[in-house]
């Protein structure tokens, strides 16, 4: 590395900042959102039985599954089941089936939002109606169903980086400049990269120079009231800010309770 301040706003891979001390994010890393949904199943949900459906075709998913078995063991829960599927896959009914049959009190689902679509609809096909969790791979899933089966994410909550239903004056600003211009609303992505270009400019405008070195140096002592939360940086440049737990409900989504990062 040549010591050139990079700033990712969405790279979530646990080993993109391990590589050089001049490597930041603004999101969380794919394990620690694990971390969250396990904290939150844990302690919001009262759950005690959980099972995990994961991509095995796919680094984002396993990370995450990985780290939330690993936080729910720890905190006395007891993963009763745990099942993989394929990337190219669209039937999940025998897992969901085996599932169903273990009285779960929540499911966690963590991959992209067009995926989630077809394994929700077919959990509720086979009659599991208990909660299912997520990540932030499941912004965008109500714009994949149709309004008739929107219902099928009811009582759904996943870990996101903002909501816009915040009512925190920088997201409310950020909110409504965004539609004023784009015409549609935000997604975490938007938030996200908004964040980092902020960020990096208020960096620059600290170190009084484009020198690297002291752009670097200003990037480790960021303290700044972000759309995505306040943000500071830890020693390995990943951001210690909270975490928004969106619960998606009558075809909404919205702001169900924010978890602290530390």
């Amino acid at each position: 590395t040549d010591g050139t301040p990079m700033l990712t706003p969405t790279g979530t891979a646990a080993a993109i900042t391990e590589t050089g001390d001049n490597i930041f994010r603004v999101c969380f890393t794919d394990p620690f959102q694990g971390k969250i949904m396990a904290t939150y199943a844990a302690e919001n949900l009262n759950a005690k039985n959980v099972a995990i459906m994961y991509n095995t075709s796919d680094d984002y998913s396993q990370g995450v599954a990985k780290a939330f078995k690993e936080t729910a063991e720890a905190k006395g829960l007891k993963v009763v089941a745990n099942e993989g599927y394929g990337n190219d896959d669209k039937d999940f009914r025998t897992q969901l089936t085996k599932i169903q049959a273990l009285n779960i009190d929540a499911l966690f689902i963590p991959d992209y939002y067009s995926k989630v679509a077809l394994i929700a609809t077919q959990a509720r096909e086979v009659g599991y109606n208990g909660p299912m969790l997520g990540a932030d791979g499941w912004d965008g899933v109500l714009s994949v169903l149709d309004d008739a089966n929107k219902k099928v994410v009811d009582n759904c909550f996943f870990s996101s980086h903002f909501s816009t239903s915040d009512t925190t004056p920088v997201v409310t600003n950020f909110v409504k400049n965004y539609q004023a211009k784009y015409g549609e609303m935000p997604t975490g992505f938007s938030a996200l990269g908004y964040d980092a270009a902020y960020i990096m400019v208020e960096a620059i405008k600290k170190a009084g120079s484009t020198d690297k070195a002291k752009i670097v140096e200003a990037l480790k002592n960021t303290e700044l009231e972000c759309v995505t939360g306040n943000i500071t940086f830890d020693a390995q440049g990943d951001p210690i800010k909270s975490v928004a737990i969106i619960k998606l409900q009558d075809g909404k989504a919205s702001l169900d309770t924010k978890i602290s990062a530390k």
